[in-house]
């Protein structure tokens, strides 16, 4: 039997977060008060704390800068401790994950941080936590969390496959991965695609993007990675795609985010310019980082592709 789930979010995640409560009459959105007193400090109030007593609680969180995070902590923290049935935490984007090794005495991992931090949320008096976490940066961070929570990675390639397969072009496309790493995260999901791997090369001072192997002649080549910052990798890739005779240049990744508005660069700059060179067909995200769907909305190349399904999916398991 498919439980009931009472849904609460950040401030950020309520588009989503409505989106997720659609997909069944099950989830119940709840509702917080994020208020902050005059020194900045959080002033919060959960509605109906009483009535959440013995229900199935979630809490749909996005942790898009530092300045966010305190508050959101405090009240996961919390809802744990008001006698629920259980807690799940969905955080799409895990956003210290790229920051996960050292490579020299004195670095930080901060996504061994986060995992600290977010493994003492209080057991609920359904056990340990659920933690629900899109296309982490590295698998190997399941091993970061202790034991109070229970990491559920899930990926967003489910949705890319969907998308694909609606183009006309359906039965011509390439799936190219930007570095060798990309290709050991993804290419078991995509394996029925033709693969092209594209790789970095040291030239002087300069770092190089070189195809490594595959043939993209003649194809729609859509370059697939976990996640997007500058953007500077995908644009040399698609140029190596392009000069190796790829018809058409699209990417994927499940994490736009886009710090200092860089999407920009990748924005259409008149109409039919997607047949050009230049310009990525399509760039599809998912909805993990809400702040860069606000801001790259009817905005060509870029099309959405929503979690909420999944996360609705997640919040049975």
């Amino acid at each position: 039997m498919k439980k009931e789930v009472f849904l609460f979010y950040c401030v950020e995640s309520e588009a989503l977060a409505q989106k997720v409560a659609e997909q069944s009459h099950l989830i119940k959105l709840q509702s917080i008060n994020w208020r902050s007193f005059d020194d900045g400090f959080p002033n919060l109030f959960i509605n109906n704390a009483q009535d959440i007593r013995g229900q199935h609680v979630a809490f749909l969180a996005s942790f898009s800068s530092p300045g966010v995070i305190f508050e959101q902590l405090s009240v996961i923290f919390a809802l744990p401790r008001l006698f629920v049935a259980s807690f799940t935490l969905v955080l799409p984007f895990f956003p210290t994950g790229s920051f996960e090794r050292m490579e020299e005495e004195g670095d930080v991992a901060t996504a061994f941080t986060m995992a600290r931090i977010l493994s003492n949320i209080p057991i609920s008096r359904g056990g340990p936590t659920s933690l629900v976490i899109y296309d982490i940066h590295a698998l190997q961070e399941r091993f970061y969390f202790g034991d109070h929570v229970l990491p559920c990675f899930e990926t967003g390639i489910p949705l890319l496959k969907q998308r694909l397969h609606q183009l006309p072009e359906s039965d011509n496309i390439v799936i190219a991965f930007p570095d060798d790493g990309a290709w050991k995260r993804f290419h078991k999901q995509l394996d029925h695609f033709p693969m092209v791997i594209c790789t970095k090369v040291r030239e002087g001072d300069k770092r190089i993007v070189r195809l490594k192997e595959g043939n993209p002649t003649g194809c729609h080549v859509v370059i697939v990675d976990d996640l997007v910052q500058s953007g500077g990798t995908l644009i040399e890739c698609q140029k190596v795609l392009a000069d190796h005779g790829a018809a058409k240049v699209s990417a994927y990744v499940t994490h736009g985010v886009f710090p200092k508005r860089s999407w920009e660069r990748f924005v259409h700059k008149k109409e039919g310019s997607a047949g050009t060179k230049e310009a990525f067909a399509y760039f599809w995200i998912t909805d993990s980082c809400p702040l860069t769907v606000k801001a790259i909305e009817n905005k060509a190349p870029f099309e959405v592709l929503s979690l909420a399904g999944s996360i609705a999916d997640a919040l049975q398991i």
